[in-house]
């Protein structure tokens, strides 16, 4: 199915160009999420009158991203968990926690931003997590998972 992109998608295409996609994917998620458009001619035509505007909006949030990248970058998240002597969790620590932690720190995450590379954490120390943002913009963090001692 060919579509025509109302905002930039990672590994897909960037704003306004005209791609083939599966049409259960354009129709299932892209179409409803209004990140595209089914590529006719009105719509296409139709598109080009509100380029400027949506151009203009996706620098706005291109911006607003890298903002919170600059402040992300670097921090250091501390998490506690109950732990048995040897250091294993009881439990892990997920996307949720991150998410959690984050929102006590004053960031507005969703938990589909958080790439956790080695899956759940379930041993005390420090990881590097991903955030990523929007398209391209991503910001490295620290989680540092600390253990509670159970009596």
């Amino acid at each position: 199915m060919q579509i025509i992109l109302l905002e930039t998608i990672s590994k897909l295409g960037r704003l306004g160009e005209v791609v083939n996609v599966k049409s259960g994917y354009a129709r299932n998620y892209l179409i409803p999420q209004g990140k595209a458009q089914r590529a006719t001619e009105t719509a296409i035509a139709e598109f080009e009158k509100r380029r400027a505007d949506l151009e203009q909006k996706q620098s706005d949030t291109l911006a607003a991203a890298q903002a919170v990248a600059g402040r992300l970058e670097g921090l250091m998240l501390q998490i506690s968990q109950k732990t048995s002597s040897d250091g294993k969790l009881f439990g892990s620590v997920t996307s949720t926690n991150i998410v959690e932690a984050l929102k006590e720190q004053g960031f507005d995450i969703e938990k589909s931003m958080i790439r956790m590379p080695q899956g759940q954490l379930k041993q005390v120390g420090d990881y590097p997590i991903k955030v990523a943002l929007y398209g391209d913009i991503s910001a490295q963090i620290t989680v540092s998972v600390l253990g509670e001692a159970m009596l």
